[in-house]
């Protein structure tokens, strides 16, 4: 499998808080991971870069032996470790005081993945030209939509659509939603910061991933530069995972 990572300070922020991560495992396995930070002066940055430098080094330890179950609780348990990272640091720095990050990682087989995630960045597979949101946002209007105060569509715009109700080291212990997922051939997974998934509407990113003979690196650019055109009011970051080989496509990478 090949990899595409872009990241894009957009057109308002003055500092970028995303950060992301991908690379090869053991047995050719494939992990990737987006984090959106958040907090005053530089405590997203700080956040979102503790998350991934706490994760990519954990991933690197993956077995590729391990059962679903195992792969299951062990996702688990590198985002605890993360969020101890960051919580920790928080904990002894008052200018970090309250710092978080979302975080979302996948780590693929030939068959079959994980998904694990915190906060609002997403994930989606595109299968047989259609996009499916693999992640649930942990936002206040996600909870009023699931419990019929606001309508979709109402969501979309809400004024508090940005309040997340669960985000990565703002307390000592932060649940995870983990998932497992099959994987197959012509399969694309997307990985991305609201940057891009609040600004570009689904049937738009579905279109773009669906351009099979577009390389991986190349479509990157597109959905960022849609988000820019969409106004660009955030930082905008993603990571692509598919079969098509982006050219000059590196082994791993940070951003």
């Amino acid at each position: 499998m090949n990899t595409a990572l872009l990241t894009h300070v957009g057109r308002v922020r003055q500092m970028n808080e995303d950060r992301a991560w991908s690379g090869r495992l053991s047995e050719g396995l494939t992990a990737v991971i987006v984090a959106d930070g958040m907090g005053g002066h530089r405590a997203g940055d700080v956040a979102s870069g503790l998350a991934v430098d706490s994760l990519s080094e954990s991933l690197k330890l993956w077995d590729a032996a391990w059962s679903e179950e195992e792969g299951t609780a062990n996702v688990r348990l590198m985002i605890r470790k993360a969020n101890e990272a960051v919580y920790e640091t928080a904990s002894l720095n008052e200018k970090y005081h309250n710092m978080g990050t979302t975080v979302v990682l996948a780590v693929l087989t030939e068959q079959a993945g994980w998904i694990g995630h915190i906060g609002d960045s997403r994930a989606y597979r595109l299968r047989d030209g259609e996009l499916e949101q693999l992640t649930e946002d942990h936002t206040l209007v996600n909870e009023l939509t699931k419990t019929g105060q606001i309508s979709p569509e109402e969501a979309a715009h809400h004024p508090r659509r940005n309040v997340l109700t669960r985000a990565l080291g703002t307390d000592r212990d932060v649940p995870a939603d983990v998932r497992t997922i099959d994987w197959r051939p012509g399969d694309r997974l997307m990985l991305c910061s609201d940057g891009l998934s609040g600004l570009v509407a689904k049937p738009l990113l579905e279109e773009t991933l669906k351009q099979a003979d577009v390389p991986l690196d190349r479509l990157a650019e597109q959905l960022v530069e849609m988000a820019l055109e969409a106004g660009g009011d955030d930082n905008i970051t993603v990571v692509l995972v598919g079969d098509v080989k982006a050219p000059n496509a590196a082994e791993g990478g940070t951003a």
